[in-house]
């Protein structure tokens, strides 16, 4: 399992966590900061450090929610603390620094598990096919099915799709979505991404086209149910250096 531990004081795992070291995942430790949320993505659990500074904390992790993440959220905090954690954070889930290897393990299993429930990936025949309920993404074929209907899409416009739908609910910038789709010596200006952007929801048509939702001065998301067609506030991020 991919973990990556943030942390505001850059402490090691083992001091925020012992028992982390006391299992087989590949853990990365990070700084609890907005500059951190570009490397998130690909990890299968985030583990905050709770242990001081909470009011920073709990900005943080809410700054983790709104940005959607695309992994759970999981804060790693003292006894003493418990009394300050509410609904409102934007965590999945919460444990004691003094959790022990098993209790963790099973904390960890558990909650990918419930992501992965909770945005509807459902299993697939093979790991060259993305689905979404009616969405059916084939990058063997580069084609495209909704409700069993092929999408006729551009080269530019799949590819756009297949990497918002490879990583749900993950916010991307119009500069990181150019960089990685049409790569770094591309030199036309981010206006393209809205546009293939308009392209891609009118093909999807009215009742599918918030599958890819806006996040009002930071750019755009795929949202596995399609049911958030307002746009969204979130704090920004910038593009990857």
């Amino acid at each position: 399992m991919r973990i990556i531990l943030l942390t505001r004081a850059m402490h090691s795992s083992a001091e925020v966590l012992p028992a982390l070291g006391l299992l087989n995942h590949q853990v990365r430790v990070m700084g609890a900061e907005p500059a951190s949320l570009l490397a998130v993505d690909g990890v299968d659990v985030l583990l905050v450090d709770g242990r001081i500074d909470l009011p920073a904390v709990r900005s943080f992790t809410r700054l983790l929610y709104d940005t959607g993440a695309g992994a759970p959220i999981i804060l790693v905090t003292t006894e003493g603390n418990l009394t300050a954690v509410q609904g409102d954070w934007g965590i999945d889930d919460f444990m004691l620094n003094t959790t022990s290897p098993a209790e963790l393990e099973a904390r960890l299993r558990v909650s990918v598990t419930r992501r992965l429930d909770t945005l509807g990936i459902a299993a697939e025949a093979s790991p060259e096919q993305i689905s979404f309920g009616d969405l059916h993404i084939d990058e063997v074929s580069y084609s495209v099915r909704l409700r069993g209907r092929p999408l006729d899409l551009t080269f530019k416009e799949f590819e756009l799709l297949k990497y918002l739908a490879h990583h749900p609910g993950r916010v991307f910038t119009r500069a990181v979505l150019l960089q990685e789709v049409w790569g770094y010596d591309y030199f036309g200006g981010t206006r393209t991404v809205d546009v293939h952007v308009r392209r891609l929801r009118a093909k999807l048509g009215s009742e599918h086209e918030a599958m890819i939702g806006t996040i009002r001065n930071v750019g755009y998301r795929f949202v596995a149910d399609g049911s958030n067609i307002a746009e969204e506030s979130a704090a920004p991020i910038t593009s990857r250096s």
